[in-house]
C-alpha cells in the first residue's frame, strides 16, 4: 500500500486547519493541523511534511519569517494561503521562497489543483520543465547533470553545487526554473514559457513571478543584476541563459 503523503496547514483558525484537513484527507494525504509558528517547527523536526500550506495573518507572529525560516532549513513544498491579497504581500511571499500564493476565500478544488501541481515539481521522478516546442533539450534523462560556468545541477537529486561541491539550497520553483533555463542555453525564453514550463500556466498581464525568481536566482548564482553574466534580461523579449551547458 503507498503511503499517503504528508502535508501541514498552519493557520491560526481550527476551523479553517479542520476544514483543509477533512478536504485533503478525503483525497489521500495525511494532514497535521498546526496553530503556531513554533508547532510548525517541532513538526518539521520530528516529522517533516512534503508541503506546507502556510497563513500569514497569525497573532503575533511573523508569516514570512517563519516561511524563510522553512526555506533556509527544509526542502519542502511551500503554498501560502492567507486573507492577504495585497501585490505587494504577494511579491513578498514568492521573495521568501512560496512555490505558491492563495488567497482567501478559495474554492477547494483549485486549492487542490495547486498543491498536486507543486507536488509534481518536488517529485524526482517529474521534476525537470518539459522543453518549449522548438528547442531541443541539453539532456533528456533525469538522471543527468548539467554543468555551466562554475556550477552543476543535479536533475534527479534537484540540488545545485559550485565547483567545490558546496550545495546551494534552491525553492522548488526556483529549480525548475533554472532547470529549464540550463536546458535550453543561447535561446530567448518568454516570461509566458518559463510559466507554462515550471507552472503550466501562462502569464498574466501583472504577474511578476518569473521576475522575482529571476532575481532570486541572480542572487544565488552570485550573477549581478547590474550586470548579468549568466541570465540576461532581453528587453520585451524575456530572459537568456548565456554559458554552455554540459551534460555530465
Amino acid at each position: 500500500m503507498t503511503t499517503p503523503l504528508h502535508l501541514a496547514v498552519l493557520d491560526d483558525e481550527i476551523d479553517i486547519t479542520r476544514l483543509l484537513a477533512h478536504y485533503l484527507e478525503s483525497h489521500g494525504y495525511r494532514v497535521s493541523e498546526v496553530h503556531r509558528g513554533a508547532d510548525l517547527m517541532a513538526l518539521m523536526a520530528s516529522d517533516a511534511p512534503a508541503l506546507v500550506l502556510l497563513d500569514l495573518g497569525l497573532p503575533g507572529e511573523d508569516g514570512f519569517a517563519i516561511a524563510r525560516q522553512l526555506r533556509e532549513h527544509w526542502r519542502c513544498g511551500l503554498v501560502i494561503v492567507t486573507g492577504r491579497g495585497d501585490a505587494v504581500d504577494k511579491v513578498v511571499g514568492l521573495e521568501v521562497g512560496a512555490d505558491d500564493y492563495v488567497t482567501k476565500p478559495f474554492d477547494l478544488r483549485e486549492l487542490l489543483a495547486r498543491i498536486k501541481a507543486v507536488l509534481r515539481r518536488i517529485e524526482p521522478a517529474g521534476t525537470a520543465a518539459a522543453p518549449a516546442p522548438a528547442a531541443p533539450a541539453v539532456a533528456d534523462s533525469e538522471g543527468r547533470r548539467l554543468r555551466f560556468a562554475q556550477w552543476e545541477l543535479d536533475l534527479a537529486a534537484r540540488r545545485l553545487c559550485d565547483v567545490q561541491g558546496r550545495e546551494v539550497v534552491l525553492t522548488t520553483g526556483e529549480f525548475d526554473l533554472l532547470a529549464a533555463f540550463a536546458r535550453h542555453p543561447g535561446r530567448v525564453l518568454s516570461r509566458d514559457q518559463l510559466l507554462e514550463q515550471t507552472r503550466g500556466r501562462p502569464a498574466g498581464p501583472f504577474d511578476r513571478t518569473i521576475d522575482v525568481q529571476v532575481g532570486r536566482l541572480r542572487r544565488k548564482l552570485d550573477d549581478h543584476a547590474d550586470e548579468p553574466q549568466i541570465i540576461k534580461s532581453v528587453r520585451g523579449a524575456g530572459y537568456l541563459f548565456v554559458p554552455a551547458v554540459v551534460a555530465a
